[in-house]
This record gives C-alpha cells, sequence and structure tokens, in this order.
C-alpha cells in the first residue's frame, strides 16, 4: 500500500514540474469565450447598419394583380371578313380597285356581263305581266262564284293558276335580288346585260383575283374585304395557365418588334384542350389601331384579376441556395460595451409580382403583427451572412 501512495507522489510531482516549465514560472494565458450566432442570424454594429442602409417595416396586404405571357395573331370576325362572289358567274367588263383600296358599304367593285342576266330580267317581266291578268281573273271569278254565276271547278282551275304564276314571280324576284338588282320598280326599258358587284362591307381590299375580260364561275373569289375597325387577338396558352385566365381581364400586347403598346379585352376562354395540351383565348381589340391588320403576329402580356395577398416590396425578398428569404428584426443587445442588432433569416415562398410588390407566404405560427420586415438593405444582409466576419462581428 505504502509502494502504490509513493508512486501517486512522484507521478503528480512529475505533471506539476512539466506544467511550470512549459509555462516558463508565467501564469497561464486566458481563453478568450467566442461567441457562435445561429446559421439564421446576422448581427451588425450601429454603424454597419447605417452604411448598410437597414430600414425596416411592417408586411403589408395589398392587391396584386399578376401577369401572363402569351402569343397569337390578329385576326377579323367573321362579319368582318367578306368573300365576294358572283351567283351566276359571267365576263368582267370592268373593275378599278387594287389590294388595299378603301372601300364602303354598297359600293361597286366590278362590273359582270352575262346572257343568263338577260334570260332572268326577260322571265321575269312575262311572269309578272302573266301574274297581273291571272290575279285580275281570280278576283273576277270568286265574285261571279259567289253569285252562284261560275263554277266551283272553273274557279279552282283560275286558283291554280293564279298561284303558280305567283310563286313563278315569286321566284323570279329572289334571282335578280341575288344578282344585284332590285325587282320592285324594274320595267322593260331597264334590261341589261351588265350588272355591279358590290360590296358587303366596309373596309378595305385585301385580294382581288379578277382583270379586264376574264370569265369568273359563281365559286370563284372575286375579291376579299377586310373591316379592321372591330379585330380580336387569338391568343395560344398552355393548359397549366387555364385557371389564371378569364372573360373580362385586360391584356397589353405588342406587334413585330414594336415598343407601343395596345390593349384588348378577353371575351371568351377556350373550352377544349388541344393535342399539343394548349389552348385558346380570345380578345376584342379596344381602341383604335390604325397599324395593326389581320394575320399579324403579337406578343400579348395578360394581366390576371387583382386579389389581396401578404406583400412586401420586392427588394425586401433575397434569394440564396434557390430558396428565398426575408430578413426580420430579432433583438439588440450589448458587447463590450457596444450596441449590436440582430436580425433573422427566414424563409418564404414568392407568389406574383405587380407594381414593385411581391406576394409572399409565410412560414406557419409566424406574427405578421408583430415582426419588423428589412425593407431596404436586405441584400447587404444576405452579403454579410456570406462573408461572415467582414460586415457581421
Amino acid at each position: 500500500m505504502k509502494k502504490y501512495r509513493i508512486l501517486i507522489t512522484i507521478i503528480v510531482s512529475a505533471f506539476i514540474i512539466t506544467l511550470v516549465s512549459c509555462s516558463g514560472g508565467k501564469k497561464p494565458a486566458e481563453v478568450k469565450a467566442i461567441e457562435v450566432l445561429p446559421e439564421d442570424i446576422v448581427e451588425l454594429r450601429g454603424d454597419q447598419i447605417q452604411l448598410a442602409g437597414i430600414q425596416t417595416g411592417a408586411i403589408e396586404t395589398r392587391a396584386l394583380s399578376g401577369t401572363l405571357k402569351a402569343s397569337g395573331t390578329v385576326a377579323a370576325a367573321p362579319q368582318n371578313l367578306a368573300t365576294v362572289s358572283m351567283p351566276l358567274g359571267g365576263f368582267v367588263k370592268s373593275t378599278t380597285l387594287m389590294p388595299g383600296n378603301s372601300v364602303q358599304k354598297g359600293q361597286t367593285l366590278a362590273i359582270l356581263e352575262n346572257q343568263e342576266f338577260v334570260d332572268i330580267q326577260q322571265n321575269f317581266l312575262e311572269a309578272r305581266n302573266k301574274f297581273e291578268y291571272a290575279e285580275a281573273e281570280f278576283n273576277r271569278h270568286t265574285e261571279l262564284y259567289k253569285d252562284d254565276v261560275y263554277s266551283q271547278k272553273n274557279l279552282q282551275q283560275v286558283t291554280t293558276e293564279y298561284k303558280n304564276l305567283k310563286a313563278q314571280v315569286k321566284a323570279l324576284e329572289q334571282k335578280l335580288a341575288l344578282i344585284g338588282i332590285n325587282p320592285a320598280n324594274f320595267r322593260e326599258e331597264d334590261i341589261t346585260r351588265a350588272v355591279p358587284v358590290v360590296s358587303p362591307i366596309s373596309g378595305y381590299v385585301k385580294t382581288v383575283n379578277i382583270n379586264m375580260g376574264k370569265y369568273v364561275a359563281p365559286s370563284d373569289v372575286l375579291f376579299e374585304i377586310v373591316n379592321s375597325d372591330k379585330l380580336f387577338l387569338e391568343l395560344t396558352l398552355f393548359e397549366k395557365d387555364a385557371d389564371k385566365v378569364t372573360s373580362g381581364q385586360k391584356i397589353r400586347f405588342f406587334i413585330n418588334n414594336e415598343t407601343e403598346e395596345h390593349e384588348a379585352m378577353i371575351y371568351q376562354t377556350g373550352k377544349s384542350i388541344n393535342a399539343d395540351r394548349t389552348y385558346k383565348v380570345y380578345a376584342s381589340v379596344t381602341g383604335v389601331c390604325k397599324n395593326i391588320i389581320p394575320g399579324m403576329y403579337v406578343n400579348a402580356i395578360i394581366e390576371s384579376s387583382s386579389s389581396k395577398v401578404t406583400a412586401l416590396p420586392t427588394e425586401a425578398i433575397v434569394s440564396f441556395d434557390d430558396k428565398d428569404y426575408i430578413f426580420i428584426f430579432d433583438r439588440n443587445k450589448e458587447e463590450g460595451g457596444k450596441p449590436f442588432t440582430e436580425y433573422r433569416m427566414v424563409e418564404i415562398r414568392k407568389g406574383v409580382t405587380d407594381s414593385g410588390f411581391t406576394e409572399i407566404a409565410l412560414p406557419q405560427n409566424f406574427d405578421i403583427q408583430k415582426a419588423r420586415v428589412v425593407l431596404k438593405g436586405a441584400y447587404n444582409l444576405l452579403s454579410a451572412k456570406k462573408n461572415a466576419g467582414e460586415m457581421s462581428c
């Protein structure tokens, strides 16, 4: 037992001698405590806060309208696009129009000649004269039949002839109207082999497919007339954006490479999805756009409907490692007689952006009422976070 006590004494003595010899007889150096900040905390001194331009404020609730980009073409409504033909055909006698010319509704576009025009007019006049006589006979025989002077059989024969001629006259009236002749006041001296081809709408001539002396068939397209006063956009959107557009939304669009902005309003959305997973949206062009014509390609920006959301100035949101964050005031403290301020980094999710503000989704249990968010200088705080030791202490 005495042997073990001597051994312990020797070991303790050796440890003390070694400790004294290493310190050179001086007192051991004092170990300074180093504060380790949490990963989501950045601290700055007062002068650093001023240099970084840090400003804090409250989270707002604002009405934001998001935007959606789309492309498409300008088109004319069916009632504003006319294809002009002559139902009976004929030879072109004259025309003075060129593509791009402006025309008014009812204006003569060309003159056509055809022997059938003469035959129809002749048949109409002959049938009308016979009908006038048959009508007089029908009235006379009807009165005689009432007085038992005329037989029922004779009255039926007169009535049949009267109705047949009436139907013939009505049919020929429609044929005259079809070639542009008004049958109401048509007389024998009005018979002509040439009839005008008139414009059914006002607009400008898009195409001219005739020339002097050319024979045109009933199925041939002579002119195409477009009215550009009422145009619409046919836009193509992807299936995933179907729930972001609705009737009444405003559209801002641009044609070609122009910087001039035009406006339109959605009046109808597609009711089915195409094979390429897209669908159509239709919008009426509002205002006067003189340099827009059907067929033009457009780039459009659709403004989504406004709604009240939690939002911050866009500059208050920073991105780090593919995530979005904001900084909030955490606490004031003092170290070594100097004041410091700590800011906490909070992960959020971004929504729509409009007019310099961005919608944000905050974590659960986040106290919106008490939080003081860094509105300006957030990127400087992020730099301090990345380069700990340069701005942070």
